[in-house]
């Protein structure tokens, strides 16, 4: 229900708010002007929060559910351009002024949200203060894993983009496993699914993975850097140069 990370029962909730990293990285200031409109949501496997050209309302704070934002072609086929967890936000269309974008929304890993009206979050932005600070770093990331991925595809192999995405996902959830489909790991690479099941078999066969019944764990992820390109490291490197932890407000 609306306004339900501010009552008296915050505590009693699955998840709180500052689960989210830029949430918590926000002075309480900030975050007591912002919990009085923000509403914990269940986030599903295969929920489209939005669709290419819609008009952005909310935007979402996941707290421990992943968001792909994917770019669909007029034959139907589509890729992913980014992947969004508990270190971002999904709306940065709505801050830059645009109201909607090219991408779809879709939950890959599922869980739960923190939605916030558009509204607020522009007026909030509009005060020119923490807020906008960390957004604006923040779509500078976004920025860099869209042209990293778009690179990645070009030239690397399927088993190199899918380390990388195995990485990255990794990067945004709390433990080793993630539950995905090769088919929908296909959709999100943009290739066809038989590519999938051979890299991922390679990968299980080196033992860098467990995959059973769409179920994929990561036994040894220091191997999973070592086999994935380049691409993930740029990613993460200005990630952590943009947005180390607490960066705005020196929380810990």
């Amino acid at each position: 229900m609306p306004g339900a990370a501010s009552n008296k029962n915050t505590l009693e909730l699955p998840h709180k708010p500052t689960d989210n990293h830029l949430l918590n990285a926000l002075s309480e200031e900030v975050l007591q002007r912002l919990l009085p409109h923000m509403e914990l949501v269940e986030m599903p496997l295969g929920k489209v929060l939005y669709e290419s050209g819609d008009v952005l309302r909310h935007v979402y704070f996941p707290v421990n559910c992943i968001v792909s934002l994917l770019y669909a072609m007029e034959n139907g086929s589509s890729a992913e351009i980014s992947v969004v967890g508990f270190e971002g936000l999904i709306g940065v269309a709505l801050f830059l002024g645009g109201e909607s974008t090219t991408s779809r929304g879709i939950v890959q890993s599922a869980g739960y949200a923190y939605r916030l009206p558009g509204q607020r979050m522009k007026d909030e932005v509009n005060r020119h203060g923490d807020l906008l600070v960390l957004i604006l770093r923040y779509s500078q990331t976004l920025i860099t894993q869209m042209a990293q991925t778009a690179v990645c595809n070009r030239y690397h192999s399927i088993e190199q983009q899918l380390c990388r995405w195995l990485l990255l996902s990794l990067d945004r959830l709390k433990g080793s496993h993630l539950v995905m489909t090769q088919e929908l790991i296909a959709t999100m690479l943009g290739v066809r699914r038989e590519g999938v099941t051979e890299a991922a078999g390679h990968l299980q066969k080196m033992g860098v993975i467990e995959y059973s019944r769409g179920k994929i764990h990561v036994i040894n992820r220091a191997r999973l850097e070592q086999l994935s390109c380049e691409c993930y490291a740029v990613v993460k490197k200005e990630s952590d140069r943009l947005l180390p932890c607490y960066k705005v407000t020196g929380k810990k």
